[in-house]
């Protein structure tokens, strides 16, 4: 595991180059909590309420937005409100995965409007190293409007579905594109910290500190019919997880606040022990 895994959120937060990350940090830091919760409901009341619910105890929500059966102004103008209600982030798990100028067009200025709302987008390399020049150029073009509010991208470098073809070559050119537009990509969607890939293309250097988001986060159940495979919070967080994600199993709960505190509490005391706190 990097060495950077055993450092606090604070340490990392006081030292890391791309500004969002930095804000991630410090709302894990001042909210006591890794939790991302996949908000996979498909109306706009249904999200705003889950996310005003489980704000207070979450770091970040995760939307697929395209599943809501009524996404409006509504839904943009609710999530920027709780998102700062509550102090969380939005990441809009879009899962680009087409080629440049397709992906500027959805990110920006598309029907749904994503880069003025999501904090944090995310990407497959599949398509090549240019989806990830395109949309970190987006965000870095003089007239985009919300490069003050922070904007990133995470690369989706593994999956956790069985069978899962984002391996080898292709989880390594992921690392290799990040380490490229560091400046946009924040870190990874993947299992494991990745910091210390090396290639022929890239090699870690200093001050490198990729942020890990795992998804398949899940106390109570191993896995569904449809090839999902979960992980505790403990063992995600082992793993290098710096933010542990979980959908059912909190918004499926027969007490999703109740559940979102015990997911909470769980990946707190498992980040305490892997950086050495109590």
């Amino acid at each position: 595991m990097s060495s950077k895994s055993q450092l606090t959120y604070s340490e990392r937060a006081s030292k890391h180059p791309n500004a969002l990350a930095k804000k991630l940090f410090e709302v894990a830091e001042a909210k006591k909590s890794n939790v991302t919760v996949s908000a996979d409901v498909t109306t706009t009341k249904e999200l705003l309420d889950l996310a005003d619910r489980l704000g207070p105890y979450i770091a970040v929500i995760k939307t697929h937005i395209d599943i809501l059966s009524d996404f409006s102004e509504e839904t943009i103008t609710g999530l920027k409100a709780l998102s700062e209600k509550h102090n969380f982030l939005i990441f809009e798990d879009r899962k680009f995965i087409d080629i440049g100028n397709t992906v500027q067009k959805q990110y920006h200025r598309g029907t749904l409007r994503i880069s003025e709302w999501a904090h944090i987008i995310n990407c497959s390399v599949l398509p090549g190293e240019g989806i990830v020049e395109a949309l970190a150029q987006t965000a870095a073009a003089s007239d985009f409007p919300y490069a003050a509010e922070g904007r990133g991208m995470l690369i989706l470098a593994e999956m956790t579905s069985k069978g899962s073809l984002a391996t080898g070559a292709y989880t390594t050119a992921s690392v290799d594109y990040a380490r490229k537009y560091k400046e946009f990509v924040m870190g990874f969607v993947s299992t494991r910290a990745l910091g210390e890939v090396v290639s022929e293309n890239s090699t870690p250097v200093d001050g490198e500190d990729f942020v890990v988001f795992t998804t398949g986060v899940n106390l109570s159940s191993k896995g569904d019919k449809l090839g999902q495979q979960y992980q505790t919070p403990e063992s995600a967080v082992g793993r290098g997880a710096d933010f542990i994600i979980a959908g059912r199993g909190i918004y499926k709960a027969e007490d999703p606040v109740e559940a979102a505190k015990r997911y909470q509490e769980e990946g707190w005391k498992a980040y305490l022990a892997r950086v050495g706190g109590n």
